[in-house]
């Protein structure tokens, strides 16, 4: 059991809070014998969603926390107020060691800062960014910064570039991950200040595969692993791109029931379409890590089911086993050391 790893997990946290977590937690644990959950939360409630299951006790820890921050709290007076919520409580455990990762599917903003705040960048990062991965027609891409850093300067995306690639690298095994910038054009000269700041370090890193620009209407083609861009402009493609893909589901579901042909031909192509949309639900991949912290923290989807916990939890373990906190601190020392 020395290979065991420990994620906490905010039992709190969500629209489905505590029925999906702990289903997702109870799943996670069932796939995986090696991992031990710290469920962080109000304990009576947790224990007693917990005993409509059956499971190895010895892989469950309740873990006691007794206030709850709610969506709409500012999330920074959350955070210093409230210092025996779920959130807190589980991030102190991996701030102390006692986890090596939390995942949450509770306040975006109160996890963003209490990563940075409780948790704490890693040596030479400047500002740790949130990275999803996207389903694409050829499988996977990072977009990252979707959400941490509205503000962004061209060093920030810099890094995103780099941390991402070695996220890609070892967690989805992309050897040599091509890298873009998202952009209103494929011509270098185009962009704001901040792309055309950005491009020519981009360009001549060592440390990348950069390729160029990328436009919005071709991320979903798969050509680049890595999609860099401040906070802002990812978190418009990435709402954007969970919107389109959830109106055209329920337009072709529409379509289909809207006449008895159209029935006849959805019983036809349902397991191919069925095959289809599973390769395009981004909730298999699990959610959406904070890189470049001490420890590893991962927001999930605040609508997540028991699959996208599971895949969370799962996603940690490998994040662990891949030593990819290791290999950005390396990368990290090596920038430091060069810009001496």
């Amino acid at each position: 059991m020395d290979n065991m790893i420990t994620v906490a997990v905010d039992a709190m946290g969500g629209d489905n809070a505590p029925v999906e977590i702990i289903k997702g937690v109870v799943d996670a644990i069932n796939i995986n014998a090696n991992i031990k959950i710290k469920l962080v939360g109000q304990k009576d409630v947790i224990n007693s969603e917990l005993s409509k299951y059956t499971y190895n006790d010895k892989n469950i820890e309740v873990v006691n926390a007794t206030e709850v921050i709610a969506t709409e709290e500012p999330p920074v007076m959350a955070i210093k107020k409230k210092k025996d919520s779920s959130i807190v409580v589980a991030m102190n455990l991996v701030k102390n060691g006692e986890a090596d990762a939390f995942v949450s599917c509770g306040s975006t903003g109160a996890v963003l800062v209490g990563g940075q705040v409780i948790v704490g960048r890693i040596k030479g990062v400047e500002r740790p960014p949130l990275a999803p991965l996207l389903p694409t027609m050829k499988g996977v891409t990072l977009l990252v910064d979707c959400g941490a850093n509205v503000d962004a300067r061209p060093s920030h995306l810099v890094q995103f570039a780099k941390m991402g690639s070695i996220y890609m690298e070892n967690i989805v095994g992309i050897k040599s991950p091509k890298v873009a910038i998202v952009n209103n054009g494929a011509e270098e000269e185009k962009g704001n200040m901040l792309v055309k700041e950005t491009f020519p370090l981009l360009k001549n890193c060592p440390d990348i595969n950069f390729v160029g620009s990328i436009e919005a209407r071709d991320i979903p083609n798969g050509d680049v692993d890595v999609i860099v861009c401040e906070a802002f402009v990812g978190n418009v493609i990435l709402k954007l791109y969970e919107g389109m893909a959830a109106s055209l589901i329920k337009a072709i579901k529409d379509g289909m029931m809207s006449s008895l042909r159209g029935k006849i031909g959805a019983l036809l192509v349902k397991p191919s379409l069925k095959k289809t949309l599973k390769e395009l639900d981004g909730s298999k991949y699990g959610g959406a890590p904070l890189i470049g912290l001490n420890g590893l923290v991962v927001k999930a989807h605040g609508s997540s089911k028991a699959r996208e916990v599971t895949n969370s939890i799962i996603q940690c373990v490998t994040f662990k086993e891949q030593e990819i906190n290791e290999k950005i601190r390396k990368a990290m020392s090596v920038e430091e050391v060069a810009d001496v």
